[in-house]
């Protein structure tokens, strides 16, 4: 370990506990299947699994997020609370190092959602400036899953294209796909091998017949009805399946699409974007913009210039459980960013929680932090 990352790791739980988080440490060993289910297919392909004696599938740990969360509901600790962490993460890679630290803050129950936002990019940035760098040499990109939803919606789109459009959030490469088989209907290879039979009763949506059909071939062929997804579930999955491939966009609900997805901007023209966007194409962001709204206006107060930070409508993290505000602070030179966090307001109820918990967090990354203070690019 360099004389730069070890000083960096002792000096941050102090900034953190400065900032009003607790400090806690997680077991190395986690259960595999929050990760698996809800971490997204960028995460969990680098995961280390294993199983225990009793059969429950275990990894290494490869973040924090979800310790911390398991262990804030084991606990049964009040809120709101700001939990704190500094430790080793676990990854699988093809050419560098597999374990390396991470260190964060994880912010739960602040029913003041713009204000919880607000506060952890002035934290994320705050403590990069407290470790020696300096601000001026990087770049702070803003994004909002919440937005991008609320946008789909607004355009009417097939519910299967919406959740396919949702999951590409943050690829850029496979956002781009999924609009280009939007407009050509090239995404109809995905059931050319399905019988006419099926495919008919899929496209008329007769869930019911459909379901009963599937059903008959199921017994036909010997396969069990009672293991694995039924009848009736298959049958929805082949609806949703023949309507996303069936369904290509009117150009001018395309042109729109991409119309959004395309503002880049200082975040202090980005409410001007949205709603020049919003007037032209007779788009209605809802509560959406508003929270937006917020989160800039606590940002503000919290002493963010605006003008630094970028908003990116196409931006989003490689993680599943994002909800609303993700954000990656980088600098050039680096492969990979310095920071990076977001909103996750359905993880801690889905891992345990007995009521939905507001929950926003970020994540450092010592080791390029380090070489960045001390002015040697990695």
């Amino acid at each position: 370990m360099s004389t730069a990352l070890a000083a960096l790791e002792r000096s941050l739980p102090t900034q953190f506990v400065q900032r009003g988080a607790v400090m806690m440490d997680v077991p190395i060993l986690q259960p595999s299947d929050p990760y698996l289910d809800t971490a997204g297919e960028a995460l969990r392909r680098r995961i280390f699994l294993t199983k225990g004696e009793d059969g429950r599938g275990l990894c290494l740990r490869p973040d924090f997020t979800i310790p911390v969360c398991l262990a804030h509901i084991a606990q049964g600790a009040g809120l709101p609370r700001r939990y704190a962490y500094c430790g080793t993460i676990f990854r699988q890679s093809g050419d560098g190092p597999s374990e390396y630290p991470q260190a964060g803050i994880e912010d739960l129950g602040d029913a003041d959602r713009a204000a919880a936002d607000g506060r952890t990019i002035a934290d994320a940035l705050g403590v990069l400036a407290d470790c020696g760098i300096d601000l001026t040499i990087v770049e702070t990109t803003v994004g909002d899953q919440a937005l991008f939803e609320q946008f789909l919606s607004s355009l009417g789109l097939p519910s299967g294209w919406q959740r396919r459009l949702i999951r590409t959030f943050g690829h850029d490469t496979l956002l781009r796909q999924a609009l280009e088989s939007l407009a050509t209907g090239g995404s109809r290879a995905s059931i050319d091998s399905l019988s006419p039979e099926l495919y008919e009763l899929a496209l008329a949506r007769d869930l019911a017949k459909l379901s009963d059909n599937i059903r008959d071939r199921m017994e036909e062929g010997g396969l069990p009805l009672h293991r694995g997804r039924t009848p009736a579930e298959i049958a929805g999955r082949l609806i949703e399946k023949v309507a996303v491939a069936e369904t290509r966009l009117d150009r001018t609900v395309l042109e729109r699409l991409r119309a959004f997805l395309s503002i880049d901007c200082p975040l202090d023209r980005s409410v001007d974007a949205l709603e020049m966007l919003c007037r032209e194409s007779g788009t209605d962001l809802g509560h959406s913009l508003d929270a937006f709204k917020a989160r800039g206006e606590a940002l503000a107060r919290a002493g963010v210039d605006l003008a630094v930070l970028r908003y990116r409508a196409a931006f989003g993290r490689a993680l599943d459980y994002y909800t609303g505000m993700v954000f990656e602070v980088s600098a050039k030179g680096q492969d990979g960013p310095l920071v990076g966090g977001g909103r996750y307001d359905r993880l801690v109820s889905y891992l345990g929680a007995r009521e939905t918990i507001p929950a926003v967090g970020f994540a450092l990354w010592p080791g390029r932090m380090a070489s960045i203070a001390s002015g040697v690019r990695a």
